[in-house]
């Protein structure tokens, strides 16, 4: 007994040791299997503790000892944390907006407004910073992953000397979560090949149901449980994702509740409401219909928002509200009739859609309280991960693939095709820029626009009743989503670890804001003084109430064309008192020039100490950047047996280059059907198939348009081999490197063949120059989610042939020093004004050059 009694002994001592004193909480016997134990969170994993049981030659003279389970500490939180998309300052009826959020007004009432708090003006940026605790270029999230270059603060990676705040948690003992968007796995690891440790299932989080990319079609989404794709939609018309996320939620908490009920969870859940495309169901845009709410047009709207926030007091009393825009967006009264009807159907379809998510969001906290669970529960509800999107342009678009191929300002003729199945699954929708702008009330600008506070400045609701008993009080202290983690930490009673699987951890950036929790600190200075902003090429710094920032020369449709060179100079600075000025209207720079020159100065040193360096003012042209992707490197691919589901990021892309497409198969008795290669789908891509015996490709450009090469005869039955040729006639994406647009989307020609014969011949005049469908994949055998071509069949359109093998060559355009020399010239002369011109699919010209002084 006495040996029994000194091993136990012993092994208290050493978990003891671990943390300072008072630090650990052991409940029960050390060594039983219901034993439990706090840690101190220095590292993590927690080191494993010595044994402190008996081991003789046999074991009935041996005694067993369990190690203890690590719990979180006592009366330590639950943590709901809820974070929408592309919604502005004016979007939620919380805070003075016209879309009913009952669920955010639910918890304000419950807890705390909070009018101050911001993002980075971007998805992924913002998204990276609020896992991490990290400004989203320490992250490595300067831009979305999608646009991610080699570069530390760009290259779409979140370090290993980062540990998410899912990682810190679930080793301190929580049940951790993911549901909804992802948007940080990088776009060139996100195939089944891996790996997988940038998914949410390697960064900490146990469980994950959602999508990874920046945006889904809610009827038919690319959707994963942890990282194995899943059709839970299939045969089920009308499922949609926003309510499908609801419930998957509320059966994982009612598994871990029924489970294991005093295991605190944390759950991120993050609707794709409200990006593009705006998919609610019919029964929410019969609710909005109903109430017309925007009949009277986006400056009216504007107006009564601004009104509704003076009388709720969430923002001051003296707040400016800036004259409308007239030199970016037309006024109300100058659309025409058929504008007008076409831009409030594209805002109503919008609006159930923030309405549709902010009710299922509801039934989440309902299933919490229903659960005895809500009064220990923190929720922290924030409207946004940047300001509303004006990714639609000035005239909305069916289709948000057509803007990233520099379509952005489809005609409303053209746009009225799709009226009466507007937010349905025939459309990729995104509405007028005018309503983006209203959304973002009292501010100005949109997400992308980071030097703007309609780019950066979200609200937030949090609660948690056992803590904060200031019931519907305002908070207005400066916070950022860096300061999520801290708080969350220190709600939690757990401190950030200093080494992680053996890797020195760098410092949270951010700064807990729990502080304000107390009502004794309502009017507290804010405790996160400095913080800077940027957005490719766009930049502010804000400083203890200071707002230096650029003027914005670029509108987030603008997006193709040559670049700002030089975006941390060639800019018009303006400076803003923030703590006179709510709503940034009133320049000053002019009158304290001293001040604009310190604030720049520090802007450089936040700038160096956080990899925001080097700067980048492109926007489109980083979409078709080089990644370290499983093609790179490769000009050849082949596939012998069907496979489905490898994404845009992982797949060869066959935009900007020529191509073969070898199949050799063998057609049945009976001939043979179904889809033999495709990537895409309904809003942009291609397809390699034969329809009823007949060999087909098809391009299909953003649902414009459709170009078909059609063999004359059905196959016979046996062994063929089909072939379709294309050559690319421009220089390609590698003018991309000189600020210049001209080597891409050009014509080309395709030859589509049957055993060696040319059957089909015809020229393309324009190609998509940028990107296909994001949320679909590069198909073998069969065709995932949407199709290329309703017309000619529904997925899944299995090949009935058997595919012996299918190749794939890809012959990139190489510059010759020609060529480089004649773009080197027309760089210089775009420094001048001048400009190289790309045009799109519909026959417009995609090109744009940032002004600013030189």
């Amino acid at each position: 007994m006495r040996i029994l009694y000194a091993a136990a002994s012993a092994t208290v001592a050493l978990w003891l040791a671990i943390a300072p004193a008072g630090a650990q909480s052991v409940t029960g016997t050390l060594g039983s299997p219901s034993a439990t134990t706090t840690i101190d969170g220095k590292q993590l994993p927690a080191p494993d503790p010595a044994f402190g049981g008996v081991i003789k030659d046999d074991a009935l003279q041996s005694k067993p000892w369990w190690a203890p389970r690590i719990v979180p500490p006592e009366a330590a939180p639950n943590v709901l944390l809820i974070i929408t998309d592309d919604a502005g300052f004016g979007v939620p009826s919380t805070f003075g907006g016209v879309i009913p959020t009952p669920t955010m007004e639910r918890i304000a009432n419950e807890g705390l407004r909070y009018n101050n708090i911001h993002s980075t003006a971007l998805c992924s940026p913002t998204r990276a910073a609020l896992i991490t605790g990290r400004n989203h270029h320490s992250a490595g999230f300067g831009v979305i992953s999608e646009q991610s270059t080699g570069f530390p603060g760009y290259n779409s990676i979140i370090p290993e000397d980062k540990a998410t705040i899912g990682r810190i948690l679930i080793d301190n003992g929580y049940a951790t979560s993911w549901f909804g968007k992802d948007h940080n796995v990088p776009a060139f690891a996100a195939s089944q090949a891996g790996p997988f440790d940038q998914w949410p299932t390697g960064m900490g989080f146990e469980y994950f149901y959602g999508f990874i990319g920046g945006d889904a079609n809610q009827w038919q989404p690319n959707l994963f449980r942890n990282t194995t794709q899943i059709y839970p939609f299939e045969g089920k018309p009308g499922w949609n994702l926003v309510t499908a996320m609801a419930d998957d939620a509320i059966d994982y908490l009612t598994r871990l509740d029924q489970t294991m009920p005093d295991k605190p969870f944390f759950i991120k859940y993050a609707s794709g409401a409200t990006h593009a495309p705006h998919h609610p169901t019919k029964e929410w845009m019969d609710k909005i219909h109903a109430m017309h709410l925007f009949d009277d047009g986006y400056e009216k709207l504007r107006e009564r928002i601004f009104e509704n926030q003076k009388k709720l007091g969430v923002i001051p009393a003296d707040t400016q509200l800036e004259p409308w825009p007239a030199d970016v967006l037309k006024k109300w009264d100058d659309l025409t009739a058929d504008e007008k009807k076409l831009f409030i159907r594209q805002v109503e379809v919008f609006a159930a859609y923030a309405a549709y998510n902010d009710h299922e969001i509801g039934r989440v906290v309902q299933a919490i309280e229903d659960m005895g669970k809500l009064d220990n529960t923190l929720i922290i509800y924030i409207n946004g991960d940047n300001g509303t999107s004006a990714e639609g342009g000035p005239l909305g678009t069916p289709n948000e693939v057509a803007f990233f191929n520099g379509i952005n300002k489809m005609p409303v003729d053209v746009q009225m095709k799709w009226y009466d199945v507007w937010g349905t699954e025939q459309t990729y929708n995104h509405m007028s820029a005018g309503w983006s702008w209203a959304f973002d009330t009292p501010f100005t600008w949109f997400k992308q626009n980071a030097s703007k506070l309609g780019g950066v400045r979200q609200n937030m609701a949090v609660s948690w009743p056992a803590r904060i008993k200031d019931k519907g009080g305002l908070r207005e202290q400066f916070m950022h989503v860096i300061d999520v983690v801290p708080t969350i930490l220190e709600a939690t009673g757990i401190p950030a670890p200093e080494t992680v699987n053996g890797i020195k951890q760098t410092p949270i950036e951010g700064t807990s804001f729990a502080y304000t929790f107390d009502k004794e600190n309502t009017d507290a200075p804010s405790r996160h003084k400095t913080q800077y902003f940027e957005m490719m090429g766009q930049w502010a710094l804000y400083d203890d109430g200071w707002l230096l920032s650029t003027k914005v020369n670029r509108a987030p449709w603008d997006a193709f064309g040559p670049a700002n060179t030089d975006p941390l100079n060639n800019q018009v600075l303006e400076l803003y008192d923030l703590t006179k000025d709510f709503s940034q209207s009133q320049n000053i720079a002019d009158q304290n020039p001293d001040k604009v020159k310190e604030m720049k100065e520090l802007f450089i040193a936040e700038a160096k100490k956080y990899q925001v360096f080097p700067m980048d003012a492109s926007v489109a042209a980083r979409i078709v950047a080089p990644r370290p992707n499983i093609t790179a490197g490769r000009s050849e691919f082949v596939y012998t047996h069907p496979m489905v589901g490898l994404p845009q990021g992982d797949s060869p892309l066959l935009i900007n280059t020529s191509y073969t497409i070898t199949a050799d198969i063998d057609v049945p008795e009976g001939g043979g059907e179904g889809m033999i290669l495709t990537s895409g789908g309904r809003f942009a891509g291609y397809g390699f198939y034969l329809l009823k015996g007949k060999p087909i490709f098809l391009w299909n450009l953003a649902d414009l348009k459709r170009i078909k090469w059609e063999g004359p005869d059905a196959l016979t039955p046996g062994k063929h081999v089909i072939e379709f040729d294309f050559k690319y006639d421009g220089l390609g994406a590698g003018t991309l490197a000189f600020n210049n647009f001209s080597g891409v989307g050009g014509p080309g020609t395709g030859t589509l063949k049957v055993d060696g014969k040319a059957v089909a011949t015809q020229k393309m005049e324009r190609t998509l120059p940028m990107i296909l469908q994001w949320d679909e994949s590069f198909d073998v055998g069969s065709d995932t989610l949407t199709g290329v071509n309703d017309a000619d069949y529904q997925p899944p359109f299995a090949l009935t042939a058997k595919l012996n093998k299918l190749t794939l060559k890809v012959d990139r355009p190489v510059l010759s020093e020609d060529d480089i020399k004649k773009l080197q010239e027309a760089q210089a002369a775009a420094m001048d004004g001048a400009a190289s011109q790309a045009v799109a699919v519909d026959g417009k010209p995609i090109q744009h050059v940032q002004p600013g002084p030189h």
